[in-house]
């Protein structure tokens, strides 16, 4: 009968080591002890690997739908970013035509760009202000130079219509 602990259950004898016989046992040494190894599973099981080619198979099913999405996504961004772009254009326009629609305004622009003045007014012009594009960087442009022959003059004064400045 085996002995019992102080908790009541029953306390095993140890289990031999390997069913061969006492003779083909040898003694273990102290210095010398070998001992055998169990066979090692593989790392890479049967399931393991059905496992990773469904989760390869999985990710390459998703990949495409899922760059499929984030370029829609860029696209969508973009048309927003474009559309925004031009709301601001019209605004800008409406606020142009809102300018166009004021008399004044107009009165205003005729007399800058135009040199136009409403009947009665006086209009002086000092000279070319500054900083104008059209204003002639030769003192000499616009008058025809004295060539000597009348064809020469005749030739120098159609080049002197051709450049900006005053006629002589």
């Amino acid at each position: 009968m085996p002995q019992r602990r102080d908790r009541g259950r029953p306390v095993r004898p140890p289990a031999r080591s390997a069913p061969r016989p006492a003779s083909a046992r040898r003694a273990a040494t102290p210095g010398t002890a070998e001992r055998t190894h169990a066979p090692q599973p593989s790392r890479f099981t049967g399931r393991a690997a059905t496992l990773s080619l469904v989760l390869v198979a999985l990710l390459l099913a998703y990949a495409y739908p899922m760059r499929i999405y984030l370029s829609q996504q860029a696209e969508i961004a973009a048309l927003e970013s474009s559309q925004q772009a031009q709301r601001v254009r019209i605004q800008e326009k409406q606020t142009q035509v809102a300018k166009w629609n004021d008399k004044d305004y107009i009165i205003a622009m005729a007399h800058k760009r135009l040199q136009m003045v409403l009947p009665g007014d006086k209009a002086f012009v000092t000279g070319v202000p500054p900083g104008d594009p059209d204003a002639p960087t030769d003192p000499h442009a616009g008058q025809a130079i004295n060539t000597g022959p009348w064809y020469g003059k005749l030739w120098s004064s159609v080049q002197a219509a051709d450049k900006p400045g005053t006629a002589p």
